[in-house]
């Protein structure tokens, strides 16, 4: 099962507090490259895989969606969803993406923001996404960056003269990573920028799109804290078809 730290009330708490869980979409500084990636909402059956709050669900319903089925394995998040939600085409339900089990054919697109590093078992996730997509259906999602995962103890190292680098050490080692943020023991599942692509082509998936994400100079210009952005990629923004 999913580790489920965002019912812990102190993560919970911590998150609430972030400018995207405040803002949503439009404070999320790799939104507008993410939504360049989306196909036409409209008619579109849509589920989203840790949907949190709503906020994607929401605006997939805003753009003319036909559906939008928000699944996530917080009750907590999916309180606050469903608080904030008032289209009878949007439904929420509460799942463990480790154990997901859609219909068949049964989407147009399915989105993800920022909650596949947490899954075990991605080959399963991705070959269930694949059979529940139409033929022709895009899968567009954001993912932590391998490069922002892999190191043992993740953090800015910053030298004599004030010049910071990002240590990327233990790549080659796949597996769990254990770090503290918001909370203790939060646990991610760390691939390789190789092993994530090819599970995708694996599961029967065309790659359409890779981005790894960075601000642009307008971003930079209107908020300067996003300069560390541009020296190691945070997360990495991927379109498949199926």
């Amino acid at each position: 099962m999913t580790q489920n730290i965002y019912d812990d009330p102190g993560f919970f708490h911590g998150y609430s507090q972030m400018a995207r869980s405040i803002g949503g979409l439009d404070a999320a500084p790799e939104w507008p490259a993410l939504q360049s990636m989306l196909p036409p909402m409209h008619g579109l059956k849509v589920v989203d895989l840790g949907c949190g709050y709503g906020w994607f669900c929401r605006w997939a319903n805003e753009q003319g969606a036909h559906s939008v089925l928000g699944l996530d394995v917080s009750q907590k998040m999916l309180d606050q969803a469903r608080s904030t939600t008032s289209a009878s085409n949007i439904r929420y339900e509460h799942t463990d993406l480790e154990r997901l089990d859609l219909p068949a054919d049964s989407f147009d697109l399915a989105y993800s923001s920022l909650a596949l590093h947490y899954i075990k078992d991605l080959p399963g996730l991705f070959a269930n996404i694949h059979a529940a997509l139409r033929p022709g259906s895009r899968f567009v999602f954001s993912i932590e960056h391998p490069i922002f995962m892999a190191p043992r103890n993740p953090g800015w190292i910053t030298d004599a003269e004030g010049c910071k680098s990002w240590p990327v050490d233990g790549y080659q080692r796949e597996g769990e990573r254990v770090t503290n943020w918001l909370a203790d023991g939060v646990i991610k599942q760390h691939r390789t920028l190789g092993t994530l692509l090819n599970t995708l082509i694996e599961a029967g998936f065309s790659i359409q799109h890779v981005n790894e994400w960075g601000p642009t100079d307008a971003q930079m210009t209107a908020h300067p804290a996003l300069a560390d952005e541009r020296e190691r990629p945070m997360m990495l923004l991927v379109a498949v078809q199926r």
